[in-house]
């Protein structure tokens, strides 16, 4: 038997090893983090050339503001009077998922509430800022989901399933209408810790590998390595030319396996990013006023500001959606993240102050630019927290009912949608799924979620499972 390697093999193998050192991380991830389920290839070419959606759209684009770990929506968007006039009262609830009943005592929220712009929209004072904005927003009170844990519950927020590894909600982007900015990545993900779910919640699961998001974790330095001091452009744009042909001649031995198309793109994105990268992940050179606007020159502010001022760069250039975690605080007292289950009340001061004003810049800046009526921004966290006391101080996990909020990219705003009980317990008025909620994102984007499939392991899935509806409430 000869054991001789083949000429094709070794001049492979060597040429990756003597290739790769001159290319960015963002090619460097698509060879390390390869999804586990192989999927079929992108059938006409490019996986990320723009497509026209199934209708007209209003957005062209999303950002994503999760606050992992579940913001109290009682002490933030939906005020229960009559839960502060029976404080520490025992009540008895139903759990909707069980059957069983509880008994838990009551836990007045110690914030006070404003009703804000033309049509009196409740806001905390924890968002003074926020509050500016209502007129642009729609606050939906009566969202619910099925998880109670954070693990599923993001899960099914970022991906529409709560147990499996299923696409992203921006791989289901990309999927429908590629991106418009072939020199920037079409989806990233920017978290300065990494969520503790990690890649499932901005990956491509099944979906080719082209369509996961790019992690963005260093601030500092978002892309690392996007320049190449060795080589000449024109010598780079000959080795990817070998680099490419290598690769598909191993392609043809795999057709199946989407990585490999991936692993191709990644190197050529790599390349066009030299270009416009460089200015796009740089929040260096903005003005003096942009910085204070998003709360830059302090420390409480600065992290979520510099995501934020980095998102509105982004999607500006064309990024398809850009998704920011607050998974950290710059004060060292303060909570990491919404999960309060004791001394909700700091921790609550903390992550508000850390947040709003950053939140507030963003919505003023895309109006200013001319970018919020085709930029749709949600806010959202898994789930929300008990109107009732878990130990002293604290609340407990709660997706029986909770808020989200949009604005912009065709949402009618100035408007409360939809309504908890009277303690904050159930979502009880015109009630929105996790599964609506990723409807109407996609019906905001020109997207279709009944049509919007993709065929794996025999049948064909799609964002929002065999259910939601599309709200048409909260479109203008």
């Amino acid at each position: 038997m000869n054991t001789t390697r083949s000429p094709r093999f070794i001049s492979r193998r060597q040429a990756l090893a003597n290739l790769t050192s001159g290319y960015s991380t963002l090619a460097l991830a698509s060879l390390l983090h390869e999804p586990s389920a192989a999927a079929p290839n992108v059938q006409g070419g490019d996986p990320l050339a723009p497509r026209r959606g199934h209708h007209a759209a209003r957005a062209k684009r999303v950002i994503f503001l999760f606050m992992p770990g579940g913001p109290s929506h009682v002490d933030l968007f939906d005020p229960k009077p009559l839960l502060t006039r029976r404080d520490g009262e025992k009540q008895t609830f139903v759990h909707p998922i069980s059957g069983r009943k509880r008994t838990e005592k009551l836990r007045r929220s110690p914030f006070r509430f404003g009703f804000h712009g033309e049509n009196g929209t409740p806001v905390s004072e924890l968002f003074p800022n926020i509050a500016k904005c209502v007129d642009d927003m729609a606050v939906i009170n009566s969202m619910h989901a099925d998880n109670i844990n954070h693990n599923g519950a993001c899960l099914q927020m970022c991906t529409g399933e709560q147990a499996f590894s299923r696409p992203s909600v921006g791989a289901w982007l990309l999927h429908g209408l590629g991106t418009e900015n072939q020199s920037l990545p079409g989806f990233v993900s920017i978290s300065p810790n990494q969520p503790a779910q990690g890649a499932p919640l901005w990956g491509s699961s099944f979906l080719p590998a082209a369509f996961q998001g790019t992690f963005v974790q260093d601030l500092d330095q978002p892309i690392r390595n996007i320049g190449n001091q060795r080589f000449s452009r024109r010598t780079q744009r000959s080795q990817l030319d070998l680099l490419r042909k290598l690769n598909e001649l191993h392609k043809e031995q795999n057709p199946a396996e989407s990585a490999l198309d991936a692993r191709i793109g990644a190197f050529e994105l790599a390349f066009r990013m030299q270009q416009q990268a460089p200015a796009a992940f740089d929040i260096s050179r903005q003005t003096r006023s942009t910085n204070r606007a998003y709360g830059l020159d302090d420390p409480v502010t600065e992290t979520f500001g510099r995501q934020c001022l980095l998102a509105r760069q982004l999607v500006e250039r064309g990024v398809r959606m850009v998704m920011l975690f607050h998974t950290k605080s710059s004060v060292a007292s303060a909570c990491q993240l919404w999960d309060h289950h004791t001394n909700v009340e700091p921790g609550l001061v903390d992550n508000c102050a850390a947040t709003d004003k950053p939140i507030a810049a963003l919505l003023t800046d895309l109006k200013q630019r001319g970018l919020l009526e085709d930029t749709l921004v949600v806010w959202s966290g898994e789930f929300g927290r008990t109107p009732t006391s878990e130990g002293e101080t604290g609340r407990g996990h709660h997706p029986f009912g909770f808020t989200t909020w949009m604005a912009g990219g065709g949402v009618k705003g100035g408007i409360v949608h939809g309504a908890s009980d009277e303690f904050g317990w159930h979502a009880a008025e015109d009630k929105v799924h996790v599964h609506d909620l990723h409807a109407t994102i996609l019906h905001l984007m020109g997207l279709d979620h009944e049509r919007l499939t993709f065929r794996f392991g025999g049948r064909d899935f799609r964002l929002t499972d065999v259910s939601g509806d599309v709200v048409t409430e909260l479109i203008a």
